[in-house]
């Protein structure tokens, strides 16, 4: 018997939808609300439990939507709130969850609070900013700096002090010391809730608390040179990942749990963050991990994180994934040879989905999609403008979906698009997919559905020893053993022990005599003799 499952996001498949590129429909080149609803038969083809949303809230769009001016309100270059009702109705209709992202350790500076901040040190939203004096000789009061660059204190000449940003300079970070801030934070989380979201997925949510002392932070240890961004050369101690985060976090579950069935996910990009606020079922249902994230794709990296994670906690809980809308995409990130790239993706879906945890796919993940190169002209990410040639940013996993070949661009939009279609990503748009059987398309429909059929519930997860291929099992009386060839060259294994399980998709696998050849991407799924 296996464990029942305990809330309907363990183990659940969550589609992150960018919808700037999802379908534009209103023909300004940006996707919107209305260009979701119309694929909702698409989304539920996919077999998916859950659509993750990426900010529609009125933004001035410095940061796509991350640097939100109003968050009661919807950006009307995605719609109006009617079509966000809407796209919550159609999604429950068709037995999908929606989570929406949400922004709460920083807000724009066209945010009224901000600018009513920055008047004076008097009003009634003084307080609501990280405000601090020059030293003396006119510089910021430390030495933080901004994961986009440069330090993470911006000059205020009305206030005559310093603000705190973690990012852009045009994304001021709020106080979470007062206790207002965290009020108010709240009732934004309420007021979505109440609308019928079934959750959240917190961006950054590790960075919401600021040390009071406003100590340096210390230098990173074993950096040899200079980075293309100095943000990694710090530790950052002090600036973010402060033990507030822990109560508030618990306020935010109390929000949460007056809803049935909502979630919390977390984006933390710190491993013991992520297994401390999942711990004891009073603030996180889940954190969001940048450990599979990486450049790296082997079964010595895999086991590695995966293990970390469970022995760490009894009862914390993660949700993994390979791409999302701030890394380079996992398939160009890990390809070796260009020839691969199918075999690539599908390995990639079957591993994701058969780990323990929660998992999310990024869109156009299930077409094989890889990253769209870029001319320098074309940006319009911050940071990868800053950074260009070095760090390219990160436009080149965000532009639009293909979805018709024949059309003009791609059926994404009847107008230019915000970032540029190419001919390369063309080549896996959904008509060209979408009625084979080999396609990866087809394969990540299969590869979730039987992931439903067979893991559901299951949490029982081991690894088994191997020299060059990756192997776990899954499941307790009845295991199902899972076996990767990660590697670019073929690999075997005698057949003494294992019996061919055709329930689940395979690729890259031949069943000799003796053994199985696992070919270069090749995996199969089998039970125990």
């Amino acid at each position: 018997m296996h464990q029942p499952d305990k809330g309907w996001w363990r183990n659940a498949v969550i589609y992150q939808i960018y919808p700037r590129s999802f379908l534009d429909l209103n023909k300004d080149g940006i996707g919107d609300l209305k260009g979701i609803i119309s694929k909702i038969d698409y989304l539920k083809s996919l077999n998916i439990d859950a659509i993750w949303l990426s900010p529609v809230f009125k933004s001035p769009m410095n940061d796509m939507g991350y640097d939100v001016s109003d968050y009661f309100e919807i950006d009307p270059l995605f719609g109006n709130m009617n079509d966000f009702e809407k796209l919550i109705n159609i999604c429950h209709k068709n037995r999908l969850k929606l989570i929406i992202d949400q922004v709460y350790s920083h807000t724009s500076d066209e945010h009224p609070f901000f600018k009513q901040s920055e008047k004076d040190k008097e009003n009634d939203k003084a307080d609501w900013y990280v405000w601090a004096d020059p030293k003396e000789d006119g510089g910021p009061p430390n030495n933080w700096l901004s994961v986009f660059g440069g330090s993470a204190w911006e000059w205020s000449s009305k206030r005559r002090q310093y603000y705190l940003h973690n990012f852009l300079k045009s994304q001021p970070d709020l106080n979470f010391h007062n206790i207002d801030v965290q009020n108010w934070v709240l009732s934004i989380a309420d007021f979505w809730l109440k609308k019928g979201v079934d959750g959240f997925r917190l961006d950054v949510a590790n960075y919401y608390f600021h040390d009071l002392k406003l100590r340096d932070n210390p230098t990173k240890k074993n950096i040899k040179e200079p980075l293309a961004n100095p943000y990694g050369m710090q530790d950052h101690k002090y600036s973010i990942n402060q033990k507030e985060n822990l109560s508030f976090l618990k306020k935010l579950r109390n929000v949460s749990e007056k809803y049935k069935n909502s979630i919390l996910l977390g984006e933390i990009d710190n491993k013991d963050l992520q297994i401390k606020y999942t711990e004891g079922g009073d603030k996180l249902h889940l954190a969001y991990s940048f450990e599979l994230l990486r450049k790296e794709l082997s079964p010595y990296s895999i086991q590695k994180n995966i293990d970390y994670f469970y022995s760490s906690t009894k009862d914390g809980w993660p949700c993994w994934s390979f791409s999302n809308h701030d890394v380079k995409r996992h398939i160009s990130r890990w390809s070796k040879d260009k020839n691969d790239l199918n075999d690539l993706a599908k390995i990639s879906c079957a591993l994701l989905l058969s780990l323990k945890g929660t998992v999310c796919i990024y869109q156009g993940e299930e077409l094989g999609q890889t990253e769209t190169a870029l001319e320098f002209e074309e940006l319009i990410d911050p940071p990868g403008i800053k950074f260009w040639p070095e760090e390219a940013g990160r436009d080149g996993c965000r532009t639009p979906m293909v979805w018709d070949s024949k059309k003009s661009n791609a059926g994404f939009s009847e107008t230019e698009p915000w970032l540029p279609i190419k001919k390369k990503q063309i080549k896996n748009a959904v008509d060209l997919q979408e009625d084979k059987d080999d396609s990866v398309l087809s394969f990540y429909k299969n590869m979730i559905k039987a992931r439903k059929d067979h893991f559901r519930g299951i949490y029982d997860f081991d690894f088994i020893s191997s020299d060059d291929l990756l192997i776990f099992s899954k499941g307790s009386s009845e295991k199902i053993i899972c076996i990767f060839n990660l590697d670019n060259e073929t690999k075997s294994l005698n057949k003494n022990n294992y019996q061919y399980n055709s329930a689940f998709p395979s690729n890259k696998l031949s069943i000799e005599k003796d053994y199985f050849l696992f070919q270069p991407y090749g995996f199969g799924f089998f039970n125990l003799r």
